[in-house]
C-alpha cells in the first residue's frame, strides 16, 4: 500500500535549488515566471504511483480546508520564494535520476503560470503528476493534455463541501473538475482525507456511490494524520484512527471501485 499522498513539507531553500553547479538558467516565458513556488522536494517515491519524483509546491489556495498539512502555503505572497529558473536548473541536473515530477501546493490551478511551467518541465522528458482539489476546472482542463497523471481531492458530498473547505459554493468547481478529469482521459485517483469530525462512514458510503456512478475507478480513503495541520480540534481527536472507519465501511467501498486503498497515517 502506498503512505499517504498528501503533500509533505517542502524540504529544498531557493540555495539549496540553485546550487554552484547548476547550468546556465533557462529564460521561461512570462506565465512560468509568474509560478509562485513555495517549495520544492527533491526526491519521493510515494507521490507519484510507481515512479521517483521531485514535488514542486505552488502557492495559493483559495480554500481553508481545516486538516491542511500546508496551511502556510494557503497565502500567496508579492514574490515567490524561489526563484522559476533555479527550479528548472534543479530539474536538469536530475534528468535521468528520476522520473516525474509533481505539482502539488497549495493548489497548482490556482497559478495562471501553471501551464507554461508543465510546458517546459515537460521537455525535460519527464512524466508529469498533478495534486490538485479541484479548485479552478478551467485551468485545470488546460493542462490535463500535458498532465500524466492526477490525483484529485474530493472532499465530500458536493453539496456539503463548504463545510469543509470554508468557501461557499466549492462544490461547483470541485464537481466540474472531476467531470474535466473525467472526460479526458488521463489516469487518475479520487482521494478524501477522512476525519470523523468531519465526514460520518455513512457519509463516505454516500460519497462513494456518487464517485462510483460518475465513472471513478480508483478511490482512496485517506485517513486524517496530525503532521502539520493546525486545527487544534482535529489533532485532538485525530491521534488513534488506524481502525477507522470501520471494517464494514470499507469492505463496502471496495465492493463499489475496482481499486481501493485506505491509507493510513
Amino acid at each position: 500500500m502506498h503512505t499517504a499522498l498528501l503533500a509533505r513539507v517542502p524540504t529544498v531553500t531557493a540555495q539549496a535549488a540553485s546550487g554552484a553547479d547548476a547550468p546556465a538558467r533557462i529564460a521561461p516565458g512570462n506565465a512560468a515566471r509568474s509560478l509562485k513556488a513555495g517549495g520544492l522536494t527533491p526526491f519521493t517515491a510515494t507521490d507519484y504511483p510507481g515512479l521517483l519524483a521531485a514535488v514542486v509546491f505552488v502557492q495559493g489556495c483559495p480554500w481553508r480546508c481545516g486538516y491542511c498539512h500546508n496551511p502556510h502555503l494557503q497565502p500567496r505572497t508579492a514574490t515567490s520564494p524561489l526563484a522559476w529558473t533555479d527550479i528548472m536548473a534543479f530539474l536538469q541536473r536530475r534528468v535521468g535520476l528520476i522520473d516525474g515530477v509533481v505539482f502539488s501546493g497549495g493548489e497548482p490551478t490556482m497559478d495562471p503560470g501553471l501551464h507554461q511551467a508543465i510546458t517546459q518541465v515537460r521537455a525535460l522528458g519527464y512524466k508529469i503528476g498533478l495534486h490538485t482539489g479541484g479548485t479552478h476546472p478551467r485551468r485545470l482542463a488546460q493542462v490535463l493534455p500535458q498532465v500524466d497523471w492526477v490525483g484529485l481531492d474530493i472532499k465530500a458530498d458536493f453539496e456539503q463541501y463548504e463545510r469543509i473547505t470554508q468557501a461557499a459554493g466549492s462544490g461547483v468547481p470541485a464537481r466540474a473538475s472531476l467531470q474535466a478529469v473525467l472526460d479526458s482521459g488521463v489516469a487518475f485517483e479520487c482521494r478524501t482525507t477522512a476525519h470523523p469530525d468531519l465526514i460520518s462512514p455513512r457519509s463516505l458510503l454516500r460519497l462513494g456511490r456518487t464517485l462510483a456512478d460518475l465513472g471513478v475507478s480508483h478511490y482512496v480513503v485517506q485517513v486524517f494524520r496530525p503532521q502539520g495541520c493546525a486545527d487544534d480540534r482535529l489533532n485532538a481527536h485525530g491521534h488513534a484512527l488506524r481502525d477507522w472507519p470501520d471494517e464494514a465501511t470499507r469492505s463496502a467501498l471496495a465492493a463499489m471501485f475496482p481499486v481501493f486503498q485506505v491509507r493510513q497515517p
